[in-house]
C-alpha cells in the first residue's frame, strides 16, 4: 500500500480500522483521493494531443461571448482551457467530441460546401445554439411543434418586414413560438460562412441565424429558406446555408428552400409584374406597399432577376438590421 501497488479495497480498509483503530472511512476516502490523483496525471499526460483539437476552435470568439475563460492565448494559458472547452460541448475527451459532433458533422447538409469548410468552428456555432435552447425560458413554455400553424404564421412573419428593425426579431420569435418552433439569433464565427441553419433538438425544431447579411432582402430570404427546411425536410439532417451561396447551390433541398423562400416574399405573379413596374424609388415603394411588403426586399428580388444593378442608388431603399443575439 505504502508503494502504491495495492489498492486499498473495502475489506481492507476494515481491517485496517480493526488493527490500527482508524475507521474504514478514513482509509476509503485517501483510496479514492489517490486514484483521482493518478487519472489526473494520466489526463495530464494527454495533454499535448489535446492542444491540437483545441486549436482547431474560435477560442477568442468563445472568450468573448463568455464560454471560455479571458487571458492571452500563450501556450500555457491554452493548456488551461482545455477543460472548460470539453465541459462547453458537454464532452469527457476529444474522443467524445468526435463521436458526438462527428454524427452532427455526417448530417450537415451545405448550401456551399466549398466555402463552409472550418467544420470545429461551425460545431461551436452550432454548439452555443444548443446551449441557448436548453438555457432559454421561451424553449420550456412552447407548445408542441404544428407544421399546420406554422403555414399559418407565415403571413403574419412576412407583414413584420415592413416593420421597424426593432420590431423584427422580437415579433418573429413570438409567431415562431405559437408554432412550437424556437427561432435565436447566434453571431457567426470566423471561417464558418454559416448565415443561418435549421435542425432539430429532439422533437423541437431550431432556427438558428448568425447575424451573417443583415440587409432586409438577404434577412428575410435567410429567414423563410430555413423555414422551408423545417416544413419540407427530414429531421435527422442539420441544414447549414451561406448567404452567398446563390446559384452555388446544387441540392435539391435547398433549391426547394430557395424556391418557397423567393415565392412567400414576392409570388410568381406579381414577380411577373416586376418587370413593368417604375425602377424609381417611388415606383418601387409603391409597388412594395401595394404588396405589404419592404421596399429593399423587391429592390433584392429586381437585382436578382437582373433588372436593376447591384451598385444601383436604389439599394439604399434596403434597411440594414441591428438584431439582438439569441
Amino acid at each position: 500500500m505504502v508503494l502504491g501497488t495495492k489498492e486499498i479495497t473495502e475489506d481492507t480498509a476494515l481491517e485496517l480500522e480493526r488493527v490500527l483503530g482508524t475507521p474504514a472511512h478514513f482509509w476509503l476516502a485517501r483510496e479514492a483521493r489517490y486514484r483521482e490523483y493518478l487519472a489526473r496525471q494520466r489526463d495530464a499526460g494527454r495533454a499535448e494531443s489535446r492542444l491540437e483539437w483545441l486549436g482547431k476552435l474560435p477560442l477568442k470568439q468563445l472568450q468573448e461571448s463568455g464560454h471560455l475563460p479571458q487571458g492571452r492565448l500563450t501556450a500555457v494559458f491554452k493548456a488551461s482551457l482545455i477543460e472548460p472547452a470539453l465541459r462547453f460541448f458537454g464532452v469527457a475527451s476529444p474522443e467524445g467530441w468526435e463521436e458526438q459532433y462527428g454524427r452532427v458533422q455526417a448530417a450537415f447538409r451545405r448550401a456551399n460546401p466549398a466555402q463552409q469548410t472550418n467544420n470545429t468552428a461551425i460545431t461551436a456555432w452550432l454548439r452555443l445554439g444548443e446551449i441557448a435552447a436548453q438555457s432559454s425560458t421561451q424553449s420550456a413554455d412552447l407548445p408542441a411543434y404544428s407544421a399546420e400553424k406554422l403555414h399559418a404564421n407565415i403571413p403574419a412573419m412576412r407583414a413584420l418586414s415592413t416593420r421597424p428593425a426593432a420590431d423584427i426579431g422580437a415579433g418573429l420569435k413570438t409567431l415562431c413560438a405559437e408554432t412550437g418552433v424556437l427561432l435565436l439569433f447566434v453571431p457567426a464565427f470566423p471561417g464558418t460562412h454559416v448565415s443561418g441553419v435549421a435542425r432539430w433538438l429532439g422533437d423541437r425544431p431550431l432556427i438558428q441565424l448568425s447575424l451573417l447579411g443583415k440587409w432586409s432582402d438577404v434577412f428575410w430570404f435567410n429567414f423563410f429558406h430555413e423555414v422551408a427546411h423545417i416544413l419540407k425536410h427530414p429531421k435527422r439532417a442539420v441544414f447549414l446555408d451561406d448567404a452567398s451561396s446563390g446559384a452555388a447551390v446544387e441540392s435539391k433541398e435547398e433549391k426547394e428552400a430557395n424556391q418557397f423562400a423567393a415565392d412567400v416574399l414576392i409570388t410568381p405573379a406579381d414577380r411577373q409584374r416586376l418587370g413593368r413596374i417604375d425602377l424609381t424609388t417611388e415606383g418601387i415603394r409603391a409597388f412594395a406597399r401595394e404588396i405589404n411588403i419592404h421596399p429593399g426586399i423587391v429592390v433584392g428580388c429586381l437585382q436578382h432577376m437582373g433588372l436593376v444593378p447591384y451598385a444601383s442608388p436604389l439599394a439604399q431603399l434596403k434597411d440594414r438590421y441591428q438584431l439582438a443575439a439569441q
